[in-house]
């Protein structure tokens, strides 16, 4: 009995992902839940089990081929007596699009039109412009052999992009495997204001009639300087004698998608307080061995930071909204993704409801899933869901930044370093005095559209009164 392998889905923003490896050839056997393939997204580099056990038989993407989510990438034979091996060679009848050439046998009526001497008229007549009756036939011609063109050289994702903007996808030039128009490809064209729409039926009218003599100024007017509505995109760097050129990975590319179109879709704005985190500090470094005997795991500063933006999503929900047109919609649970740098990239798996879950909760879910993303073991949908992001530049010694958010969430904060430095403080009688404080800078990047300045500054001086309190249970 075959069984057929699909591309998993990735999560209700992802409608695609990348085969990077095929880590079993056509012919051998697999194993129920053993790695099968590794597929490259924005949010994740994951390996892939087999759904069942069996021998390949067919794989139907190449390495580096990018798949449309619930597609069929292989088939596996349960007894191993199913069909001969079929391997990819067999498949590139993608290229058998190229017959429509074929169509091409339309061009002899015109000449046969051509032949009665009437060219001749329309040159003398150049005002009469209805004479453009014939286009409809070249336009239908035309907009087919655009489909075409969209149906073999680009995704499902991207024809959707192109709609909505109104591009012409078979006038762009593809940066994919044979030609192939990328979302990336589609996104950079868009942002640079060029313009492929297709002639309609308003543009294609005849030019307007220069204005008479009789309604010339009298007195002359120097025009308008013509400004364009977006500054052209500057022409790509050319490596000179001596520099190495490296293709980005489909982690990068897809980095640099996801990061493109957050700043185009939100309005950042970064607010950064500076909070004392002697108090937790203290009480980390009180139950830091019995807290690793108990549980197993390593007690930093980040549960304690994720306990006090728990309390503060719950206190102030915009900040776990989402914005769906005209539209806010508010979350009812609170998923929580970790930024965790990787050596060949940035990953956010994601602590699923995490106000449910403890001091010890949090440091075991945050462990676990840190280690799994460096190993690429984590499953795809542990890194989709999330509804506020947190990321820690700090443990580089970053004192602060402003961090983009992760679309479609509407903030994400930034934890600084944590160190100790002078501080001056005040007793209770009012006097000044220095002291030594753990202290670190927290930076919110938030989303203008919809969250107000005032509360951007009443949600982190909220977290800050958390942490200051040391008010945690370990």
């Amino acid at each position: 009995m075959s069984t057929e392998v699909v591309m998993p889905q990735m999560g209700e923003s992802i409608a695609e992902g990348t085969i990077t490896k095929w880590l079993k050839k056509v012919g051998e056997r697999v194993e129920r839940d053993e790695p099968l393939f590794e597929i490259s997204t924005d949010k994740v580099d994951a390996e892939i089990p087999s759904p069942a056990a069996g021998t390949l038989t067919e794989v139907r993407f190449n390495e580096g081929d990018t798949v449309e989510v619930n597609t069929v990438v292989a088939v596996l034979d349960g007894d191993g007596s199913g069909p001969s091996p079929k391997s990819l060679p067999e498949k590139p009848s993608v290229a058998e699009p190229s017959p429509p050439p074929a169509p091409v046998p339309p061009p002899p009526p015109p000449p046969v039109e051509a032949k009665p001497a009437p060219p001749a008229p329309p040159v003398a007549a150049p005002p009469p412009a209805p004479t453009p009756t014939a286009a409809p036939a070249a336009t239908t011609s035309a907009e087919a052999t655009a489909e075409e063109l969209r149906r073999t050289k680009s995704s499902p994702l991207v024809r959707k992009i192109a709609q909505e903007h109104g591009v012409d996808i078979s006038q762009l030039e593809g940066t994919g495997l044979s030609g192939r128009v990328t979302k990336n490809d589609i996104l950079s064209f868009i942002e640079s204001g060029s313009s492929t729409t297709a002639p309609t039926a308003a543009s294609s009218a005849a030019p307007p009639a220069p204005p008479r003599r009789s309604e010339a100024p009298a007195v002359p007017v120097a025009p308008a300087p013509s400004m364009p509505a977006e500054l052209p995109a500057p022409p790509p760097p050319r490596p000179q004698m001596g520099d190495r050129v490296e293709q980005m990975s489909v982690m990068r590319k897809k980095i640099a998608e996801h990061m493109v179109l957050s700043r185009r879709t939100s309005a950042h704005v970064t607010t950064v307080y500076e909070i004392d985190m002697t108090r937790v500090a203290k009480l980390r470094e009180q139950h830091r061995d019995s807290f690793y005997q108990r549980t197993g795991t390593k007690l930093t500063f980040m549960p304690f930071i994720f306990e006090a933006v728990n309390k503060g999503l719950r206190k102030f929900p915009i900040f776990n909204a989402q914005v769906s047109g005209e539209q806010i919609i508010y979350k009812q649970d609170i998923n929580l993704g970790m930024a965790v740098a990787l050596d060949w990239g940035l990953i956010v798996p994601v602590i699923k409801r995490a106000d449910d879950l403890s001091i010890s909760g949090l440091a075991r879910a945050a462990n676990d899933l840190a280690d799994r993303a460096r190993t690429k073991q984590l499953k795809p949908d542990e890194v989709t869901g999330g509804t506020f992001t947190i990321t820690n530049p700090g443990v580089f010694g970053g004192l602060f930044g402003t961090p983009i958010i992760n679309q479609p969430q509407l903030a994400i904060l930034g934890v600084g370093k944590i160190e100790k430095r002078p501080k001056v403080m005040t007793n209770a009688d009012g006097d000044d005095f220095l002291a030594i404080r753990w202290m670190a800078y927290f930076a919110l990047s938030f989303d203008h559209r919809v969250i107000d300045g005032a509360d951007a500054e009443r949600f982190l001086a909220f977290v800050k009164e958390q942490l200051e309190s040391g008010d945690f249970s370990v």
